[in-house]
């Protein structure tokens, strides 16, 4: 439907003073601190992951060599969707001075909405990364106990119900430093950033930025930071909807991913048959997740 006079009958009389409810700042591009952003010439993109080789076994004097083979374990893949809003003007409001005030004040109202959609489908990935979520390459959720392993064992990127406290990110900063390849081998991972909902903020700031222990009697150094366990410090994610849940991102190389298909653009027409003047932003993107281990999170406890 064309916004019409009918729609702007105090913008038509004289008085009045302000219009307001499209000037309202926005949060920036969050999904830039959690995913890697690449572009995409494909309707979809996949990724493999291989699987490498076992540690090497001792060779026995006069023995033949031990051979191994290497194989693909699984694969990710990301399907683009085409994100598009628009909007129209009435033949009739066009000539009673309305369009230039209403293209330039609806086309940033646009943008707006352009922009939010993409934060809340990034943030979706992580909403959706525990029990009841989508299944990712290796069969599991994003943030489970149990991504199996080509060698028959697990990787577990998430500490599950615990609350963001100094006690479970340090379980996380060693658990992370524990996971293997395909094949058990160490892998030698770390933690970067800290993200959390804005109701975790100032619990993170005390976490990490503090010089001692937190909540504590003892005063003892904040080994959290004095390590430098988490060198990307924290952000908050204002789009999570978990109150409780946080995450860390990882140096795992191919974690979350952004695919760009097609930038945003913008585009306008006349209508021959109505008249009216019409708006469009469209842009074509997907968002999701190759290897798990370039997140860990936890749910929190409720």
């Amino acid at each position: 439907m064309a916004i019409s006079r009918a729609q702007l009958l105090k913008e038509l009389l004289p008085g009045l003073n302000a219009l307001f409810g499209l000037e309202y700042q926005k949060y920036g591009e969050e999904h830039k601190e959690i995913f890697e952003t690449e572009t995409s010439e494909r309707s979809f993109e996949e990724e493999t992951k291989l699987s490498g080789f076992s540690a090497a076994p001792v060779k026995s004097e006069g023995s033949a060599i031990a051979y191994d083979n290497a194989q693909e374990a699984w694969t990710a893949r990301y399907q683009h969707e085409t994100i598009a809003l628009g909007f129209s003007i009435t033949e009739e409001a066009v000539e009673d001075n309305l369009y230039d005030s209403l293209s330039a004040r609806y086309t940033k109202g646009l943008a707006r909405a352009m922009s939010y959609t993409k934060q809340v489908k990034a943030a979706a990935i992580l909403n959706n990364a525990f029990s009841g979520g989508p299944t990712y390459g290796d069969g599991v959720v994003l943030c489970s106990a149990s991504h199996p392993l080509v060698s028959g064992g697990v990787n577990s990127n998430t500490g599950g119900a615990a609350d963001l406290n100094e006690t479970s990110l340090e379980a996380a900063v060693i658990q992370i430093a524990g996971w293997t390849d395909e094949r058990g081998l160490l892998i030698a991972a770390k933690p970067v950033r800290l993200v959390v909902p804005p109701n975790l903020m100032f619990v993170s700031t005390r976490l990490l930025e503090t010089e001692l222990r937190v909540s504590t009697n003892n005063n003892d150094i904040n080994a959290l930071k004095n390590n430098g366990s988490i060198p990307g410090g924290y952000c908050v994610n204002h789009f999570l909807t978990d109150t409780n849940a946080w995450f860390l991102t990882t140096d795992v190389p191919n974690g979350l991913k952004h695919f760009i298909r097609t930038p945003l653009a913008n585009s306008m027409d006349g209508d021959f048959d109505t008249g009216n003047v019409r708006y469009k932003s469209r842009e074509r993107y997907s968002f999701g997740a190759s290897d798990p281990l370039g997140i860990f999170g936890a749910s929190g406890s409720s």
